[in-house]
């Protein structure tokens, strides 16, 4: 079983920034009311650019029980994301979790 569903913590750490042709007003998947325009190509998702940082379409509590609510039409960076990469222990550590082994 993957560690992200008991985690979050990448979803509750990182600015989330992709091609607006992800988006579903676009040809693409994302819903586009849980991104934000940056520019003219490309998009946030909500909540990636607050502090804390907390994804709109991240459902559950940290480091207990997690969802991704648009998990089969999420953008390419969080589907690029890996699981226990670098990144991913950075995140763990800035919420308290142990790093994965």
């Amino acid at each position: 079983m993957s560690d992200c569903i008991t985690c979050g913590a990448c979803c509750a750490s990182f600015r989330v920034d992709f091609s607006m042709y992800e988006v579903d007003d676009a040809g693409g998947r994302v819903p586009k009311g849980l991104t934000v325009d940056v520019n003219g190509s490309t998009c946030r998702m909500r909540g990636t650019d607050y502090h804390p940082v907390r994804c709109a379409a991240l459902t559950g509590k940290l480091g207990e029980k997690v969802a991704c609510g648009i998990y089969e039409w999420r953008p390419s960076p969080c589907r690029e994301f890996a699981e226990g990469s670098d990144a991913c222990q950075r995140a763990r550590s800035r919420h308290g979790l142990a790093a994965l082994t």
